[in-house]
């Protein structure tokens, strides 16, 4: 039997090349998915483990308080000594880090928000400093010289002896440039930019003259580690923390993994979906070669064959199959671990370079996934094998195989598809994300039921379709809908391998951009504000600049936003803090109770009317407030007013929050413009402050494009994804139709002997391409758009602005799109119906 179904699978090679194909691409993607994520986080690893190589054991300002008021939470040159004259100590590297914008060509921080760094140059004995080797020049010396490395260099486009224009956290500074340097700093990696200072200097930018961020000691030969690391944590005071270099790498590594661990999984649930569709490839095509060999099968059972060894035969096939594809995809897959990260570099990911990290895993289970779905696909068509009789070895011509019931699978579907649609309309009447759950179960449930249902629900479909063709193209138009109707289950398969992939991209689109359109209300009503001026850095803007756009010619009012958390009852809460003479000058607030010129000094706020329905507040009750510093407050509410995107929920004067901040910082500064001054004030800001790249200033449209920036992307993303699973179902057409046509060489060949022209034929197998590709996307699109509205709710209690909007003009594209497949997916198969000759066709058994 072995020997069968490898003669079965050399002799229907050319008929099994698409199902091969499917299978290829599927675990292509998996091997590939599983490869990159090994070799992206291998090369984070050795990026990490290249800035650690020197670090024994890492000290830093933390934990409890030094009984010595001198030395509480001070790293400074009394400490590094202590630590220096321990025994296995051979360096002691003290370092100072903060966030240093250095401003590009457009005063923009080449580093972006989160990735400018500052750090100072601690020469060794030898006078250099081994985690950053110059490469040109010299070490900065003085305060007013800097080095940079070799791609912030490079951005800038300053030379050796040229200007540097940064900020750390107030005016611009001018730094000569004096060296470049290499670096493996993760986040310089990452896209982020690098400014290197003198110790002096770096601890007056970014902390306290004498005081270190941390201090990286390095160890003898011969040291244990962890010992050291005990040794150092008993001479130091209480006020500090000391972790040994493995156990830094430990969590590192476990961050990177946590890291690869989404990406990775991201992209294997695409891959999942690839695989899936494939299914219905294998099931259809083994189903298909199944009923063409009959007779030989019969003959198999006659000559003494039983049901099991010819279940065997058919596994034994498929395995084979999927042994072959999956081989050919995991040499797809390194193609794609090669490319994927170029791909997501260019769309801005900065992931680092590094050698492909094949692993046996990786390698073991794209060949497994392969196989395994291709014998669990090629199962039920192999049970039907099995119940072919020894008699019908006896059947003389093709006889198709008489239809089968579909009462069971269409009672199957309905349940499926009721248990799937209560499930979802049970979401919406949830609030919360509670119904995340029924919404996910809901959408399996109902997805499941209309592939179930698929054959009962394409006869409507395909007779509609079949009218209109008919009435334009005559009886190709008819031979079209009866080929189609012929084998509803065949159809039905086909279909849904479609219809998986634009259920899935049409409720993706859906939701993206009914977000979008919530985005873009976000503020629309609320901010009346010309500008928002903002920092480029988390460190916020100081208070004195605020002050000086309320001085700028061409400003009506400049109001500063600053933030404070606290808990309430045990519920995490937010407070504005602003100047509330000036606040409604810059956005639209509608007081419902109470007045906002009540709210001064540390007894009052004002709450927003879905916070105080929430917690149960009116005007004159008692709102307890427990501040992170472990402070306590109970101001009284004095004003409750309508839901404003911009202030939050409680509202409040800054005398009330300031108390309680670590460092006095603006969030936001919000800039009304004199009347007709709008249009050149946001470059006049810029100038005002010299160009810093600190200063960020936003109009509204620049603020909802910024919200809605990042959805774009992903959802371009999970396009090129799950294009995968439709050029899957594509070949899935292509698939059922040529070996259809093989099916039907001798009624074709009878067809032309009664006068239908090659020209009708090619468009009879046009028109069947079609049916099926249409009825798959009309069926994927009006699932998808159902079950975004109903998960749509659940968006709503986050997301307030959400609104369900159906982007027709998207969904006419989808549908063109499926038409543009159906045409394209029948050339192959047409052109071979045409040039069948009539009477071999006519003879063909």
């Amino acid at each position: 039997m072995f020997r069968t179904a490898l003669r079965n699978l050399l002799a229907h090679k050319a008929r099994l090349m698409m199902t091969a194909l499917a299978v290829l691409l599927g675990t292509a993607f998996v091997s590939g998915t599983l490869i990159f994520s090994d070799s992206v986080g291998s090369a984070f690893r050795n990026k990490m483990s290249r800035s650690l190589d020197d670090v024994a054991v890492s000290v830093t300002a933390g934990g409890r308080p030094s009984t010595d008021p001198a030395d509480q939470g001070k790293l400074n040159d009394r400490a590094v000594e202590t630590v220096r004259a321990l025994p296995g100590v051979a360096s002691v590297r003290p370092s100072v880090e903060g966030v240093a914008m250095i401003a590009d060509r457009h005063n923009n921080p080449t580093g972006g928000e989160w990735g400018s760094a500052g750090v100072n140059y601690a020469p060794g004995k030898d006078g250099k400093d081994s985690r950053y080797p110059l490469v040109k020049g010299r070490a900065p010396a003085a305060e007013g010289e800097i080095a940079l490395d070799e791609s912030t260099a490079e951005k800038t486009g300053t030379k050796i002896g040229g200007t540097v224009r940064m900020a750390v956290d107030g005016p611009v500074l001018n730094k000569k440039l004096v060296g470049i340097v290499r670096t493996d700093n993760p986040r310089v990696s990452a896209g982020g930019s690098l400014a290197v200072f003198d110790t002096p200097t770096a601890q007056k930018l970014f902390g306290k003259p004498g005081e270190f961020s941390e201090l990286v000691v390095s160890a003898t030969p011969g040291t244990d580690k962890d010992k050291l690391t005990a040794e150092v944590r008993k001479a130091l005071p209480k006020g500090f923390e000391a972790q040994s270099g493995a156990t830094l790498a430990a969590e590192q590594s476990k961050m990177i993994d946590e890291q690869t661990r989404s990406i990775r999984t991201t992209f294997l649930v695409f891959a999942g979906i690839s695989l899936f569709v494939g299914v219905f490839i294998i099931a259809n095509t083994f189903t298909m070669l199944i009923a063409q060999r009959t007779r030989e099968i019969a003959l198999l059972r006659a000559v003494g064959a039983s049901r099991r060894q010819v279940v065997r035969s058919v596994l034994v096939e498929a395995g084979l199959l999927g042994l072959i594809a999956s081989a050919l995809g995991l040499g797809l897959g390194l193609g794609v671990a090669v490319l994927l990260p170029e791909f997501l570099n260019a769309n801005g990911a900065n992931l680092p370079g590094g050698p492909l990290v094949i692993k046996a895993p990786a390698v073991l289970s794209a060949l497994a996934v392969g196989v395994v779905v291709t014998v669990l696909a090629a199962w039920l068509p192999s049970r039907k094998a099995a119940r072919i009789a020894p008699v019908e070895a006896l059947s003389s011509g093709d006889q198709p195989p008489a239809p089968r019931s579909l009462v069971v699978r269409n009672s199957i579907g309905g349940v499926l598809t009721a248990l799937g649609v209560a499930a979802l309309l049970y979401t919406t009447t949830f609030r919360d994300r509670g119904g995340l759950t029924y919404a996910m179960a809901g959408s399996a449930l109902t997805l499941t039921g209309v592939i179930v249902l698929a054959p009962l629900l394409s006869r409507p479909f395909v007779r509609l379709f079949g009218k209109l063709a008919a009435r334009f193209s005559g009886v190709s138009g008819k031979l079209a809908k009866e080929n189609a109707l012929r084998n509803p289950r065949r159809t039905a398969a086909t279909a849904s391998a479609l219809m998986i992939g634009l259920t899935l991209i049409t409720g993706l689109t859906v939701g993206a951009v009914s977000a979008n359109e919530g985005v873009g209300k976000m503020g629309k009503q609320d901010l009346t504000a010309d500008y928002q001026v903002k920092s480029s850095s988390y460190l916020g803007l100081a208070p004195e600049v605020g002050k000086k756009l309320a001085a700028q010619p061409g400003i009506a009012a400049a109001v500063p936003l600053r933030t404070s958390g606290f808990q309430s009852d045990g519920q995490p809460s937010l407070a504005v803090a602003t100047d509330l003479s000036s606040i409604t000058k810059v956005t639209y607030l509608r007081v419902a109770s109470g007045s906002l010129a009540d709210v001064r000094g540390t007894g009052a706020v004002a709450v927003s009317e879905s916070y105080a329905k929430k917690r149960g507040l009116t005007t004159g009750s008692t709102l307890p407030m427990e501040f992170y510093d472990g402070k306590r407050a109970a101001p009284k509410v004095v004003a409750v007013h309508a839901d404003n995107d911009v202030l939050g929920d409680v509202l409040t004067a800054p005398a009330l929050v300031d108390p309680h901040l670590e460092k006095v910082r603006d969030d936001a500064v919000l800039v009304k413009a004199e009347r007709g001054e709008a249009a050149g004030l946001r470059e006049k800001i810029k100038d005002a402050f010299g160009g810093n790249p600190i200063i960020k200033v936003e109009s509204p449209e620049d603020l909802r494009r910024a919200e809605s920036g990042n959805i774009d992307p992903i959802l371009n993303l999970a396009y090129g994804l799950l294009g995968m699973a439709v050029v899957i179902a594509v070949l899935g057409v292509v698939n059922t139709l040529a070996m259809s046509v093989f099916e039907r060489t001798r009624e074709i060949g009878m067809l032309r002997a009664i006068g239908l022209a090659r020209r009708e034929v090619k468009l009879m197998v046009r028109l069947e391409s079609v049916m099926i590709a249409m009825f798959g996307a009309v069926l994927g699109v009006s699932t998808g758009i159902f079950v975004a509205w109903s998960g749509g709710h659940l968006l709503r209690s986050a997301f307030p602005q959400y609104e369900m909007v159906v982007p027709w003009a998207r969904i006419g594209v989808f549908l063109l799109l499926a038409l543009a497949v159906g045409v394209l997916a029948a050339v192959w198969p047409a052109r071979r119906a045409a040039k069948l000759n009539m009477l071999e066709s006519i003879g063909a058994q």
